[in-house]
């Protein structure tokens, strides 16, 4: 009986209460039937909710998974060794020591949540409900498809690389005791995630709605999703129409700084809302992980700081208006590496809750959606592709507007990696765009025995492998494990 199989199961008898899950106080009946799990549209609310809950988890958008782009990208390094997480600067990873299968178990708890938010929805739609699950079973679609991506990155290579190697197992409803699901291929996963926001695109509204998903939520992650595969025209298309509507607008200079203490601002897209009394992860939080040692607390030890090479990046305008939420660090007083983006600022001000590390994560905001309209019309229209690239560009008030004769691939990576600093995105960016990765060790003097300073994406340790405790409750996915592992 395998992991997956084995958290359904669970799932579905203790009716998804645990004692971190007890927003998910419903009772389905068994396995085979889900039944009395969701009657009213106020128990398929409370699921969701349970959801996006899950989903600030620390093995996911609450902290691992934010970290894990960053340190593995090159925009983070760390000074010291052993002060958690290192393992993902270091790549120390084997099935059975450092798999941090956390983003496995996380990840795919959630999709069992969402699979049985839907299974349910529609059995409820086919029996002439009355009550209109549109929008829950929208947003339901777009979250599976969004905990898909992440999977599928995570421990699959690069769509443009090799689409035909494995990816994740394609889990889409409560599964038979017996079942053994298996990887499938990145294209399939791929496939499954555009079905799955496609299907649910026209189910959503176009409201607002501070911390859950929307018709433009859902547009994003096609925008995102398309990039990757190099569908540039879908991508531009999917960009472009959530610009178009002014739904969302760009935070001017001025207010860039000052929106990191504010919630569910004018560029936010999709933002996971963190409460003192639930998601809160206080001295594990990555507000604690990014800000400088000692910062307000023996618990901040530093564990990551900005690179050289982003601050250098950063550093070609000094004016830069994103150095507002940088602090020294405890390399030099003039070493800005010190994150506060999760702090609210750097006097640790935080969102507007009680703590300062009680921060919302922003998953997808507008000025994400410019970068990928210049990145998809680089590849027709330069000039198109500069203007989008200026209007986030323009946060560097002292360097010249790109032009349809200067704009060039690495020139929105780099803008990408200025805007989205610790935020979830680099080293997607680099395997997807096969770009070099170079690791700033010597900052520290730290020795790293598990990579070299630069690899690229033929290293096999840039997708983690399937961990020996999965394996062991599901030995068929043995012989599919990722190569080198």
């Amino acid at each position: 009986m395998n992991k997956i199989k084995s958290v359904i199961i669970i799932i579905l008898i203790l009716g998804f209460s645990s004692c971190d899950d007890d927003f998910l106080d419903v009772t389905p009946s068994n396995s085979g039937d889900a039944s009395t799990s969701i009657q009213t549209l106020a128990d398929a609310n409370v699921m969701l909710t349970g959801i996006m809950s899950r989903m600030t988890s620390s093995s996911y958008y609450g902290r691992n998974f934010i970290i894990y782009a960053d340190a593995k990208g090159g925009d983070l390094t760390t000074f010291s060794m052993g002060r958690g997480l290192d393992g993902l600067y270091s790549f120390n990873h084997s099935p059975t020591s450092g798999s941090y299968s956390g983003f496995w178990n996380s990840i795919y708890y959630s999709i069992l949540q969402a699979n049985n938010l839907i299974v349910n929805i529609e059995k409820l739609e086919a029996e002439g409900a009355e009550a209109n699950f549109d929008d829950i079973k929208g947003q339901a679609l777009t979250a599976r498809a969004l905990m898909y991506f992440d999977l599928v990155r995570i421990y699959g290579k690069p769509y443009s690389y090799d689409k035909e190697s494995y990816g994740v197992p394609n889990v889409l409803e409560p599964l038979d005791a017996l079942a053994q699901p298996l990887r499938a291929t990145v294209a399939d996963n791929y496939n499954q995630i555009i079905t799955d926001l496609k299907d649910a695109q026209p189910l959503l509204s176009k409201s607002k709605n501070n911390g859950y998903l929307n018709y433009y939520a859902n547009l994003a992650l096609q925008a995102r999703v398309y990039l990757n595969m190099e569908q540039y025209p879908d991508a531009l298309n999917a960009a472009q129409e959530i610009i178009d509507s002014e739904v969302y607008s760009l935070y001017s200079n001025s207010e860039w700084v000052d929106s990191w203490t504010g919630q569910f601002g004018s560029e936010s897209i999709f933002e996971l809302a963190v409460l003192p009394s639930e998601a809160d992860l206080g001295n594990s939080s990555l507000s604690v992980y990014l800000r400088r040692a000692g910062h307000q607390s023996s618990s901040a030890i530093g564990q990551f700081i900005a690179s050289d090479y982003y601050l250098n990046r950063l550093g070609e305008d000094p004016d830069d208006v994103r150095f507002g939420v940088l602090s020294y660090d405890e390399v030099s007083p003039t070493h800005l590496g010190a994150s506060y983006k999760y702090s609210g600022d750097t006097s640790l001000s935080g969102d507007g809750k009680s703590t300062a590390t009680a921060v919302n994560i922003k998953v997808i905001r507008l000025s994400e959606i410019y970068l990928i309209a210049a990145e998809a019309a680089f590849h027709t229209d330069k000039e198109l592709a500069a203007d989008y690239l200026n209007e986030i560009r323009k946060r560097a008030p002292n360097l010249a507007p790109a032009t349809a004769g200067t704009i060039s691939i690495d020139m929105i990576l780099d803008e990408k990696s200025k805007e989205l600093f610790t935020e979830g995105q680099r080293f997607f960016d680099m395997l997807r765009l096969d770009k070099d990765i170079t690791f700033n060790d010597d900052l520290g003097g730290v020795p790293i025995s598990t990579r070299d300073k630069t690899i690229d994406r033929s290293f096999y340790k840039t997708i983690l492998p399937i961990s020996q405790e999965e394996i062991n409750a599901n030995p068929e996915i043995g012989s599919q494990q990722n190569p080198g592992y």
